[in-house]
Parts: structure tokens; C-alpha cells; sequence
């Protein structure tokens, strides 16, 4: 998401805070570089003009053309222009789903992802808010519409309205209705049928639904991937349904991102959610400076702290800590690190949300140092016995060639395992002593108490206002000091690449 525009962007930057002062004609130049480069990732002409506009009033003053570091403060103006063409002019809050049973009413055009978008939501209103979720499919169109919705509430565990053959949409909504007052449901979501384009039918069909429901929330589901057209279709369905909120799918094939920044300008309508993957937790909120960051290439340190709390569990982590105090690291420990940053998006996902790290990433994919690294490691280790993995230090020539021939790799790969466990291993003990109560303890407690930034990051840090190489040296500094999820090895040495990592299954 916004890849493109963030490469673009952070070229545009770097020279800038190379620069040691900045006259008025650089601010310009460069403005009309970030307006190329909004208008390449597909955000609407008026939206870049106003844009440029309000930056370029800001930017060329005084105050910033004769400060210390003018380069850092056209990038904070930048950032704070994002946030606010990103967030409107009054933030919408949390879904109004507070009186019990809230109706949600979920529109859009066939093929944007709608029921599996109803499906996400409602696993998310579940599991984060404890909401006991009833589904409902309206759709009586689309072959088989119904039965998806049904198979979508049994894999994620939230009840779905029986199917009844013959009734109508409104006769369905209804039904929804009732049984959600009857049954003790806090939230009762209505998935309505599509059309490949917005015609009268749709819109009559989707406005009997409403006025039967009197939704509390209207959320419009988009396809990120169409660009403009997506802004055209919130502008429609809000005109003639009324829209409370946008949920934008597939944002994670597209690496432009201009729906979204022109989709709050144009319509007016927040953008609630983001779908950024088929899984049933793909869905994240639209959180404007977040996203503000990850376009300039800060990272999204609260996103990091957020996966790392949804996949590890607070009690696991603290036998972790005291193992690693023990200079207890075995092949099981480095296994269960490696499928942690696979469970939170892998490498790419992980230093992406790191301040300063997003190139390193790219590097480190261009260098061959992708997932499958980590998948080859995780396959070294199964090639092992439970005693091979609890000791590896028993490890000699006959085992290590039996190991790496199950994995089907080479001893040599087996080699830069191990040395990476050794190092690991010497790495959180010395953590462990380190510092009262240990470097190790305070990063797991800055991660799962009150700050939950991870160790060496201060709470309340606003990277926008640090200079790009402070961040990146607060992000090798994260790393070093165990910071990343569950103690992770450290991003600093080598190409960013935790230690004996570099070098693993490159490709020749």
C-alpha cells in the first residue's frame, strides 16, 4: 500500500534534508515533484493542487527556509498536510454500535469483496470488542451468495441468519432484525447484493433495505484497485443511499494508493477500514497519522506493537524472558521466533513498520533475502530430534549431514543456523544481565504493559519531527535492545539482517 508514492516521496526528501539551508525556488522544485508523484499514484488533479497549495503556503516562510534543519521541517509540514487531507475536517470516531442490536448495512458493487469484508468485520467486532455478531445475507442474486456468508461465519465463529428459499431482501432484513432482539445480539451486519455497475434496481433495492433497518452504520465497500472510479462510486452511493464510512479492499496489491487520499477530500465520507489480504484477519482501521507515516517511510511503530501483542501471548513471552536470562536459547526458541515473524507478515511486513527502515527491506529483498529464509530454517529445525533441538550443541558431522539432507539443503546452511542460535543465545543473556531488572525485561514489559513501545523507543516520540538518521539509528537501537516481538534478534548489524541471517540461502 503506497509503495510507489512512498519511493517517490522519500527521493524527494532525502535531497531536500541533504541540503544544509533551503531557499524558496528548492521548496518549490520540490513541491512540484510531490505533486508529480501524487498524480502518479492516481490521487484526482484538485486534491494535488489544494494539497501542493496548503504545503507550499506553510513551506516557504521564513520560519522554515531559516530554521536549523529546513529539510525536516518541510517533511513535518508534509506529514501534518497528509494527516488532515487523510482525516477530514472532524474525525468520525468509533462505529456507532453502542445501543444493542446495532444494525450494520454493508453496500457496494458486485466483485469488491463485500461478504468477505462483512465476514472480516465481524470477526474483528468478536474478537476485539466482544460483541456477540449476527450475519445476514441479503443477497439473492448472485448464485450462491448465501451459502458463502454461512461458510465465512463457521470458520470465523460468528452466527449467521438461516436461509430461507423465496424471501425477498427486505423480508430478509427483517427476519435479521428480530432475531437479533430476540437472541441477545449486540451487532446484526446485513450483506446486500451487488451489481457490476450502480443502477436503479441496486439503489432501490439497497435504499428498502435502509429504510427497514435504519442502520446505524452505512458502510460502502470499495476496491482499492479501481482508483478514481472508487471515489466516483463512494460519491454516487452517497448521494442516493447515504454512506457513513468507506471500507477500501485489496489495498495490499496496490502500490499506488491515490483512492484513498482523494477519497476523504472528494466525498467527505472517512475511510473506516482497509482490507489488506484474503485472511479473515486481514482488515486494519484507518489511522491517518499512521498512514501519513508509512507514506513518508517512518514506519508504524503502534501497528509493530499491535501484531506482536495479537500473536503473542503476555504469559508466553515471560517464560521466554526467563529461559533467554538463562542464556537458554535452543533450536525450539529459534523456531518459535522464526514463525512469529511469519505469523506478523514476514521480514518485509516487520522492517516496513520500522522508522527508517523501510529501504533496508527493499535491499534486503533484492539482496534474495526473502521468506523463504525463513521457511528453510524452520524446515533445518524439523529435520531435527526433539534432543537434536533441545541440545544443539550435540550436533556433530554425521547428524548435521542427516539433518540438512531431510531438509534437502546443505551442511553449510545448517552451519549459519547454528551459529545464529549461538549468537542469539549469547545475545539475550547478556541482554538478560544488562541494566536493572535487564535490557530483555524492560523491552517485554514496554511491549505488553502501559507504553507499549517497544525498548529503546520513547513513548510519545512523533517521528515526523526526527531527523531521518536519528530514526534509523532509533530503529537499530530497537533492534539491538531485543525490542522487536518476543526479543528478536537485533536489525543493526550487517545489511539490517539479524545476526546470521546474512548470508542464509542467497540466492547464487
Amino acid at each position: 500500500m503506497f509503495e510507489n508514492l512512498s519511493q517517490r516521496l522519500s527521493g524527494v526528501f532525502d535531497r531536500l534534508t541533504k541540503q544544509g539551508a533551503l531557499s524558496e525556488d528548492d521548496v518549490k522544485t520540490a513541491l512540484r515533484e510531490v505533486r508529480v508523484a501524487l498524480l502518479e499514484a492516481d490521487v484526482s488533479l484538485p486534491v494535488a493542487r489544494s494539497f501542493v497549495k496548503a504545503v507550499q503556503e506553510k513551506a516557504t516562510g521564513q520560519a522554515v527556509t531559516k530554521s536549523v534543519t529546513p529539510g525536516q521541517q518541510v517533511v513535518k509540514i508534509v506529514h501534518d498536510e497528509l494527516v488532515h487531507v487523510l482525516t477530514g475536517e472532524d474525525d468520525p470516531g468509533a462505529l456507532k454500535i453502542d445501543s444493542a442490536p446495532a444494525p450494520i448495512l454493508m453496500v457496494g458493487l458486485q466483485g469488491s469483496g463485500k461478504t468477505t469484508t462483512t465476514a472480516k468485520l465481524a470477526k474483528r467486532l468478536s474478537e476485539r470488542d466482544g460483541k456477540r455478531v449476527l450475519m445476514a445475507s441479503l443477497d439473492v442474486n448472485r448464485p450462491a451468495a448465501m451459502e458463502q456468508l454461512q461458510i465465512l461465519g463457521v470458520q470465523i465463529g460468528v452466527d449467521t441468519l438461516p436461509i430461507v428459499k423465496g424471501e425477498d431482501p427486505v423480508a430478509i432484513a427483517k427476519r435479521a432484525k428480530t432475531q437479533a432482539s430476540l437472541g441477545g445480539y449486540d451487532v446484526y451486519m446485513l450483506d446486500t447484493a451487488g451489481r457490476l455497475h450502480i443502477d436503479q434496481e441496486l439503489i432501490a433495492q439497497a435504499a428498502a433495505v435502509r429504510d427497514v433497518a435504519n442502520p446505524r452504520e452505512t458502510l460502502l465497500v470499495v476496491d482499492g484497485l479501481t482508483g478514481q472510479d472508487a471515489v466516483n462510486v463512494a460519491t454516487e452511493f452517497d448521494d442516493k443511499i447515504g454512506v457513513s464510512g468507506v471500507v477500501l479492499t485489496r489495498m495490499d496489491g496496490d502500490g499506488r494508493g491515490g483512492a484513498a487520499l482523494s477519497m476523504r477530500a472528494v466525498t467527505g465520507k472517512p475511510i473506516r477500514f482497509v482490507g489488506l489480504g484474503e485472511k479473515m484477519d486481514a482488515l486494519e482501521t484507518f489511522e491517518p497519522d499512521r498512514i501519513a507515516g508509512r507514506i513518508l517511510g517512518m514506519g508504524d511503530i503502534v501497528a509493530l506493537v499491535e501484531k506482536a501483542q495479537e500473536t503473542i501471548e503476555a504469559e508466553q513471552a515471560e517464560r521466554m524472558m526467563k529461559r533467554f536470562q538463562k542464556g537458554q536459547f535452543n533450536m525450539n526458541d529459534l523456531k518459535m521466533q522464526l514463525e512469529q515473524m511469519m505469523k506478523m507478515g514476514g521480514m518485509e511486513s516487520i522492517m516496513g513498520m520500522m522508522p527508517g527502515m523501510g529501504k533496508m527491506a527493499k535491499q534486503a529483498a533484492a539482496a534474495g533475502m526473502d521468506d523463504k529464509v525463513f521457511k528453510q530454517q524452520i524446515a533445518l529445525i524439523q529435520s531435527m530430534t526433539k534432543k537434536e533441538r533441545a541440545n544443539p550443541q550435540i550436533l556433530q558431522a554425521s547428524r548435521k549431514k542427516r539433518i540438512a539432507k531431510g531438509a534437502g539443503m546443505e551442511v553449510s546452511e545448517l552451519n549459519k543456523l547454528l551459529k545464529m542460535q549461538r549468537q542469539m543465545g549469547d545475545m539475550m543473556k547478556n541482554m538478560g544481565k544488562m541494566g536493572k531488572g535487564g535490557m530483555l525485561k524492560q523491552a517485554m514489559r514496554g511491549m505488553f504493559g502501559k507504553g507499549g513501545m517497544p525498548g529503546g523507543m520513547p513513548a510519545g516520540m512523533d517521528p515526523s519531527q526526527m531527523d531521518p538518521k536519528a530514526l534509523e539509528a532509533a530503529a537499530k537501537q530497537m533492534g539491538a535492545q531485543g525490542g522487536l516481538p518476543g526479543g528478536l534478534p537485533g536489525l543493526g548489524g550487517g545489511a539490517g539482517l539479524p545476526p546470521g541471517l546474512s548470508g542464509f540461502g542467497k540466492k547464487k
